[in-house]
């Protein structure tokens, strides 16, 4: 958890270094300066091949509840702060969360 907005924002990683975490992606995250988003973040996972994630349901759906939790809320929105961007209406419901926005498809296929 980063100190401000402008600290996610502003973050310029050591992707070799990164990817050398044992661990798929790491989150960074801070309360959002905006007063209709409650959180902003960023997810980078050169590990797994992508430097930063442009919007990450995943990251969101661990944000979800670390960010009920300190907020006291049962629904937020969270905003990416990647190049492109993105924004996530959030919401805990039980082990799962529910997440709403716009998506855009990159890819079509079937599995036989």
């Amino acid at each position: 958890e980063a100190d401000s907005e402008a600290a996610v924002r502003d973050l310029v990683p050591d992707m070799r270094r990164l990817g050398e975490a044992p661990c798929r992606g790491v989150i960074v995250t801070a309360r959002a300066d905006d007063p209709a988003v409650d959180f902003v973040s960023r997810f980078f996972a050169p590990a797994a091949g992508v430097d930063e994630d442009p919007v990450t349901g995943s990251a969101h759906c661990t944000l979800a509840p670390f960010w009920g939790a300190r907020l006291k809320k049962k629904e937020m929105i969270g905003r990416q702060l990647s190049p492109r961007g993105g924004t996530v209406r959030v919401r805990p419901e039980g082990e799962r969360v529910r997440l709403f926005g716009q998506a855009v498809t990159v890819m079509k296929g079937e599995l036989l």
